[in-house]
């Protein structure tokens, strides 16, 4: 009987030790379950963190003054000299001849009183509807100067005021010439007088010589 007392407390003994192990084989198993499950929200963490790192950048848009720029540039026209009248190529180059010369002070002074005598003759001759050149020649030779002479080469040989006709006109389809008369009277190297009289009206002003003629502005090409 002790035997079997010793035999069943052994079997109830190892009976209490079978369900102690099978207890903490079953903790450990929900404590690994835990312990595995943790990370798939690392993962989940991860992968969004991915993905909007992976998000395209925006493209910048251009600012005003960017725009601007580039617009500036693009409607930007060829290269324009300065001071290049309408803005034409080579414009300064091709009116050369059209700018008269500049004048000293002194010589710009003794022009002015020249001036002052020349325009109260051709007022009279306005008034008096007198414009022709061979009047108004002779009125101005009145005053002492000395009508310019030229070579056979166009040269001026001697003698500072010129008279000549109005320059032609084109009107339509063809020239006309009007009445009245220019005239040009050299005060020194460096400056003249410079006036024209016609039906309309009449001018007297002071400027430097032009290159190719002299007293006279060249007139324009068709």
């Amino acid at each position: 009987m002790k035997t079997s007392t010793s035999t069943a407390g052994r079997r109830a003994g190892w009976g209490g030790a079978a369900l102690m192990v099978a207890a903490a084989l079953t903790l450990t198993a929900c404590g690994q379950q835990r312990a595995t499950s943790a990370p798939a929200s690392s993962t989940t963490s991860a992968s969004v963190t991915a993905s909007a790192s992976a998000t395209p950048t925006p493209t910048p848009t251009p600012t005003a003054s960017a725009t601007a720029t580039a617009s500036a540039f693009a409607g930007s026209s060829p290269y324009v000299e300065p001071g290049a009248g309408d803005g034409a190529p080579h414009y300064n180059e091709n009116n050369a001849g059209r700018r008269a010369g500049e004048m000293s002070p002194a010589s710009a002074a003794d022009a002015e009183r020249e001036a002052a005598r020349i325009e109260p003759v051709l007022k009279r001759l306005w008034q008096e509807k007198r414009w022709d050149p061979a009047t108004v020649r002779r009125a101005l030779l009145g005053l002492g100067y000395e009508e310019a002479r030229t070579g056979a080469n166009g040269e001026r040989v001697g003698g500072t005021l010129t008279v000549r006709p109005m320059p032609a006109r084109f009107e339509t389809d063809h020239y006309v010439t009007p009445e009245g008369a220019e005239v040009g009277l050299s005060v020194h190297p460096d400056a003249c007088v410079t006036a024209f009289i016609q039906k309309s009206n009449y001018q007297v002003s002071t400027n430097g010589p032009y290159p190719e003629s002299g007293c006279f502005e060249p007139p324009f090409a068709h």
